[in-house]
C-alpha cells in the first residue's frame, strides 16, 4: 500500500477526514515553500499538493495564477520542484505529497525522467490535471511500475463510464472537481454536491477528496458523510498575498488550524 492508501486507512481508522493543502511550489519563494509544508502539516493537514508552476494553467483561478506567476517570475522549474520534495523529505516531512502539474511540462522534461526522479526524491503521487484520461494510458502504466499513485480528476460532467473507468485504472485517491469551473475559494458548495459523490462512490472504492471551492469549515462538515477527504488550496493561498514571508507561514498555519477546527473560528475574518 502507497503512502497516500496508509494515510487515509489511518484517517478512516480515526473517524477523520482528510485535509489535503495544494500549496504552488515558489510561492511566495521556493525558501517559504520548505516551511510552509511543515507548517500547514503542523496546523493540521494530512497530505500535501505540491502544484509545478505552468505559464497556462487553464484550470486555475485568479488566486491560483497570480501565485504560479510569482513562482515562474523566480525562475521556479519543474527540477526545481522535485528538488523541493527531496529538500522537504530531508528535512523529516513524512506525510504524503502528491505533484500536481500540466502535462506540457512533464512533456519538455521527458515523461520517464519525471517519473523517475518524482520517485526518487520521495513524491507519492501525481496528478496531470489536463492530461485526458483515455491518452494516459502510457504515463498511468508507468507510474504504477515505480509506485507513484496516478490520480483521476472526476467532474461534474464526466460520465459514469468515465468514472467507472478511473475508479478501476486510478490510484490514492479520486480528486472530485465540485464545480464545472476553475479553482477558487466560494462561499456557498453546489447543492448537487452530494449527488456527484455519491455517484461517484457507486463506481469506485477508492477515496474520494472533494476540491476546488473548498475554503470554510462548515463545507469540511458538508462533504463529510460523503467523502474520505478534501483539497485546500486557492483560500489558503489568499490568506498569505500581501504578507512577508514570517507572517505569510503564520496565516497559513493559522488558518489550516481554524478550517479543522483545530483553532477557535475568528468572526471578524470572512475567510472562514
Amino acid at each position: 500500500m502507497s503512502r497516500i492508501g496508509e494515510s487515509f486507512q489511518e484517517l478512516r481508522r480515526k473517524g477523520e477526514l482528510g485535509v489535503i493543502v495544494y500549496l504552488p511550489v515558489g510561492y511566495p519563494s521556493v525558501e517559504a515553500t520548505l516551511e510552509l509544508v511543515p507548517a500547514v502539516l503542523e496546523g493540521g493537514a494530512h497530505m500535501v499538493e505540491l502544484g509545478i508552476p505552468f505559464s497556462d494553467p487553464l484550470a486555475d483561478g485568479a488566486t491560483i495564477q497570480r501565485a504560479t506567476q510569482v513562482a515562474l517570475e523566480q525562475g521556479v522549474t519543474v527540477e526545481r520542484c522535485l528538488e523541493v520534495v527531496g529538500r522537504l523529505r530531508g528535512r523529516g516531512v513524512e506525510a504524503p505529497i502528491v505533484l500536481m502539474t500540466y502535462y506540457n511540462p512533464v512533456l519538455a522534461y521527458g515523461e520517464e525522467d519525471f517519473l523517475v526522479h518524482s520517485k526518487k526524491v520521495g513524491a507519492d503521487g501525481l496528478i496531470v490535471v489536463d492530461l485526458p484520461w483515455e491518452e494516459g494510458e502510457n504515463i498511468r502504466e508507468k507510474s504504477l511500475r515505480l509506485g507513484l499513485d496516478f490520480i483521476p480528476l472526476v467532474a461534474p460532467t464526466t460520465q459514469d463510464d468515465r468514472i467507472a473507468r478511473m475508479g478501476r485504472e486510478g490510484r490514492g485517491f479520486i480528486y472530485c472537481v465540485s464545480v464545472t469551473g476553475v479553482t477558487g475559494a466560494r462561499d456557498e458548495l453546489p447543492p448537487d454536491l452530494p449527488q456527484l459523490l455519491q455517484r461517484v462512490r457507486a463506481y469506485s472504492p477508492l477515496p474520494i477528496a472533494v476540491g476546488f471551492g473548498i475554503s470554510k469549515r462548515k463545507h469540511l462538515e458538508a462533504v463529510r458523510p460523503f467523502a474520505e477527504g478534501v483539497v485546500i488550496g486557492s483560500a489558503l493561498i489568499q490568506t498569505m498575498e500581501g504578507a512577508k514571508r514570517e507572517e505569510a507561514i503564520a496565516r497559513a498555519r493559522r488558518y489550516v488550524e481554524v478550517v479543522t477546527g483545530r483553532r477557535a473560528e475568528a468572526p471578524h475574518d470572512d475567510l472562514f
